[in-house]
């Protein structure tokens, strides 16, 4: 199974063109480590989520989250990207990608002004909770 953030980009790169994101893995969409280049980018990192479910029936079930941050030279183009981010994969349920079955994916906040930083560039971070079994 796959990291979550190894198939959100995917889904985001799949879906680009319908949502008008335009978003291209290694191009400007990154994962795990936000690069220094392009200003304008997308980088995506796994975060603690909720523990795995336990029970008879349903295990294999497993609760992650995922932060994307969106880096823009200007503040309306980086909050339109993190909302057609938010709208592109909030709600997506019952698809499988790389194996493993998304039943839900969830927007908990965002996208939300996190920072500037020293070239100038603002930050918006948008969290997602995902429930997928494999």
């Amino acid at each position: 199974m796959n990291p979550p953030s190894v198939d959100i980009v995917d889904m985001l790169e799949m879906y680009g063109d319908s949502s008008g994101t335009g978003l291209s893995f290694k191009t400007n969409l990154f994962v795990g480590k936000e690069p220094n280049k392009p200003d304008d980018c997308v980088t995506i990192f796994d975060t603690p989520g909720f523990p795995p479910a336990l029970g008879l029936t349903d295990q294999g079930y497993e609760y992650p989250s995922v932060e994307i941050l969106v880096r823009s030279r200007d503040y309306l183009s980086g909050w339109d990207l993190a909302n057609r981010i938010k709208d592109a994969l909030h709600g997506r349920n019952h698809e499988t990608w790389n194996g493993t079955l998304y039943t839900v994916i969830s927007c908990v906040n965002g996208p939300n002004l996190l920072d500037w930083d020293d070239n100038g560039r603002v930050h918006f971070s948008i969290n997602f909770n995902i429930q997928r079994h494999n």
